[in-house]
């Protein structure tokens, strides 16, 4: 039980470490546009660079995991999610930006899906839930630290001495996943064919694509969890700074309330769902919550300072609810199709990140009125509430596809192995 514990924390801390590189461009967008010279559609598709790996390897990520086990697999993908920060880091142009952010991206693909094939191996059906869920609270604690702990670092020393320090962690953070992590597990057997069946790729992939339910739930996800990182990813921070005209490390602390909210939400929330025996009314009114908090952030006109720290972190404890899911499609596949489906599902929210943020730092250009400060652009609030209504449309569209959503009560309903 204790080695399990240890698998899963170092795991989790692969997740700390993802989330805290990804919402990274959130606290340095000045600089970024600065130094590169770039607008907010350039500043956008940097961000998105890192999101576009994590699409393309989504679905390759589970079908590696089932088939060769987490160790050797995530091993070398945080070898090369902290590559990819270095080569950041090192960038000289916006080109080899991306591309750092490229091989960033590529990396951190891995952390979600191995984490949670780790915990369907070394844990009971029964506590995928609540350890899901504690994953997610470790993983929103990274989103933390890449929001005012880290903007702090970086005005300590500099934005690439910070992104260079983090590949350094990464890289000991491979070495020691390599050390301690192990494939197999008492709860599964000995046997290496009990932990990861043989599963024909295409066969796989045919099961997982026919079943509408994996469509619905990944769509679902991908809406749910795509304003998460559109505001708190990467304008968030210079919207709340100077609507609320706050300095931008307050602005940070007040945005990193949405991950503390989503860290406390996603434990409680598995927990509650498997008490009701529910998980799709969790889900519903998780989502609503978010709904109201976030469009009350942006689009309501004054809002004390006390409040408006209560609605992000009751948008990061709603939107925890989005989580359930990844149980839920765990349910409805056979075992061994854990780790494609997840990362199936993964690939759409992959995807709403890919387009979202160049999409709103296009908006942000179009509204832009000329006003620079330190060699980056500045925009008007108008412009961050245009930009910003895809959040509300997203999470609307998240609530009307529950509507296809079949409710698991959760029970394992799908295939118990493969024919």
């Amino acid at each position: 039980m204790v080695r399990s514990w240890v698998i899963w924390a170092i795991s989790a801390f692969f997740l700390f470490y993802k989330y805290a590189i990804e919402v990274s461009p959130s606290v340095m967008t000045t600089q970024l546009m600065s130094e590169f010279h770039i607008d907010a559609l350039q500043l956008g598709n940097l961000a998105g660079s890192y999101f576009l790996a994590y699409l393309i390897l989504q679905i390759p990520v589970g079908i590696l995991l089932d088939k060769f086990g987490p160790r050797r697999v995530t091993t070398i993908a945080i070898l090369i999610c902290a590559i990819g920060s270095y080569v950041f880091a090192k960038s000289t142009n916006l080109l080899s930006a991306e591309i750092g952010r490229f091989l960033t991206g590529a990396g951190a693909a891995f952390a979600a899906v191995n984490c949670l094939k780790l915990i369907s191996i070394w844990f009971p059906p029964k506590k995928f839930a609540f350890m899901a869920g504690l994953m997610m609270s470790v993983a929103m604690l990274g989103a933390v630290f890449g929001q005012a702990p880290l903007s702090l670092f970086i005005q300590a020393v500099n934005w690439r001495f910070a992104m260079e320090v983090i590949g350094l962690i990464g890289i000991v953070l491979a070495f020691l996943f390599w050390g301690v992590v192990r494939d197999e597990s008492p709860l599964r057997g000995r046997e290496k064919d009990q932990v990861f069946p043989k599963i024909p790729v295409l066969k796989s992939l045919k099961d997982l694509l026919k079943n509408s339910q994996s469509w619905w739930l990944s769509i679902y996800s991908g809406f749910a969890f795509a304003p998460v990182m559109v505001f708190g990813g990467l304008f968030g921070v210079s919207f709340t700074k100077d609507a609320f005209m706050l300095s931008e490390h307050v602005a940070a602390q007040s945005v990193s309330l949405i991950f503390i909210g989503f860290a406390v939400g996603a434990p409680l929330l598995g927990m509650l769902s498997d008490y009701l025996g529910k998980r799709k009314s969790v889900m519903f009114f998780g989502t609503l919550l978010a709904l109201v908090m976030i469009s009350l952030i942006i689009y309501l006109p004054e809002i004390s300072k006390t409040f408006l720290i209560l609605a992000f972190f009751l948008f990061g404890f709603g939107i925890s609810s989005f989580l359930l899911c990844f149980t839920m499609i765990k349910e409805i596949n056979a075992p061994g199709l854990a780790a494609t489906a997840i990362g199936f599902m993964n690939a759409f929210d992959a995807f709403f990140g890919a387009f979202s943020d160049p999409l709103a730092g296009k908006i942000l250009d179009l509204f832009w009125d000329g006003k620079m400060e330190n060699g980056a652009r500045v925009f008007s609030l108008f412009a961050y509430k245009i930009a910003f209504l895809t959040i509300p449309i997203y999470l609307v569209l998240a609530l009307i596809s529950l509507y296809w959503i079949k409710e698991t009560k959760c029970r394992h309903t799908g295939p118990e192995s493969l024919p």
